[in-house]
């Protein structure tokens, strides 16, 4: 039997400096569960915080023992130690802070929650504010670094598995709808299916078409396009990649649970199948992969690891932007790049609307319009 030593790249590289003054706008369970406890896990000590309601940040602040506490982000903007924003905020804010921070010359780096706005215009406007201040910008497209997902890309790199016909996500979960989201008929795949969306780009690249129908969560007494969606990605080489996103995974008091994320990719050469953690939050439960492959024949491997999803991904999309600044590099989850996840996502919204598989290029060219002047 070979042995099986390739180095799978799951972890993050942490910047030369771990002193960043990084100030979080924004302090509820995302940040103090996630961001905050892989900070804090990596030696990184926040320097400032503040809330929208103005309690929870001074509760982080006692946990985490962040020095300073701010009633409002427009006062911790103003703090000139800060050098880098984490903003963990409702999407249809983040323009609004990012307007007012770029303005702000101590300010190096931004890391937007994802999505990164409500809608590509407002993300469009996010970017192109950031690069005229020199500003670099991160989206905190976490599920990129999930265990199993650097794993899987590190072995698609290494062309484990030949040229790659099929690509499956399946999720059956139960969101807990933020009360933002309420007011807005984008639901499922703007918040929870953007995960997808944008591994199908991190794994695969741009897709040509895109094919998506929905239904409405029956749980729900707001109005909203899509509550459970399938959406499906197909490629110039035929490869296609489709996921099942499920958020009505229990009925209710009387019936058991059964939630879980599960993943599949298929080659001509290998294939690998896995599962994602994350639905056991807050218990540690790492994701999973076990692939087969031509190169190590006629066995399975299964690597392992400790780390998790949440919170342990948080780092890694803090250190990438963190490293951008350090090195005068673009993030490797840079804004820029997000602007293909986000009309990727729009074209899902116009093919469920006129009920039609769309080009991506029909939603991509409103990019291209805004700036002629890059190749994106």
């Amino acid at each position: 039997m070979s042995t099986f030593d390739l180095d799978l790249n799951i972890h993050a590289v942490l910047p030369k400096r771990t002193d960043f003054k990084i100030g979080s706008i924004g302090a509820g369970a995302i940040v103090r569960n996630c961001h905050l406890v892989a900070y804090r896990n990596a030696g990184f000590k926040p320097f400032a915080i503040t809330s929208l309601n103005g309690v929870g940040a001074a509760l982080a602040a006692k946990e985490f023992d962040i020095p300073h506490v701010y009633s409002s982000w427009q006062e911790l903007i103003a703090d000139e130690n800060i050098e880098i924003l984490d903003i963990a905020v409702p999407p249809d804010q983040q323009l609004e802070i990012v307007k007012e921070a770029v303005k702000k010359k101590h300010i190096k780096g931004i890391l937007c929650q994802k999505p990164m706005a409500m809608n590509l215009p407002e993300a469009i406007e996010i970017v192109r504010l950031c690069e005229e201040a020199n500003v670099k910008l991160g989206v905190n497209s976490n599920m990129r670094y999930d265990q199993s997902m650097r794993a899987l890309k590190t072995l698609l790199d290494h062309n484990y598995f030949g040229d790659i016909v099929l690509a499956t996500i399946e999720m059956r979960a139960i969101p807990h709808w933020q009360d933002f989201l309420k007011k807005y008929d984008r639901l499922e795949i703007l918040n929870m299916g953007i995960h997808h969306v944008d591994i199908f780009r991190y794994l695969f690249g741009d897709p040509e078409r895109v094919t998506a129908i929905t239904r409405s969560d029956p749980r729900t007494t707001f109005n909203h396009i899509d509550g459970i969606s399938q959406y499906t990605f197909q490629y110039a080489n035929e490869l296609m990649a489709t996921s099942l996103d499920d958020v009505w995974a229990w009925q209710g008091e009387g019936t058991e649970k059964d939630m879980y994320i599960k993943w599949r990719v298929e080659g001509l050469d290998g294939m690998a199948w896995g599962t994602i953690g994350w639905p056991a939050s807050p218990a540690r439960e790492p994701s999973t992969i076990k692939f087969t492959t031509r190169k190590h024949p006629n066995q399975w491997i299964e690597p392992t690891w400790d780390e998790v999803w949440f919170p342990d991904a948080f780092l890694g999309t803090m250190t990438q932007l963190l490293r951008a600044v350090e090195d005068n590099t673009e993030p490797e989850i840079s804004g820029r790049d997000n602007l293909h996840t986000m009309a990727a996502i729009d074209a899902c919204y116009l093919s469920i609307k006129e009920e039609r598989t769309v080009l991506l290029s029909e939603t991509l060219k409103e990019v291209y319009q805004h700036d002629l002047s890059r190749h994106i």
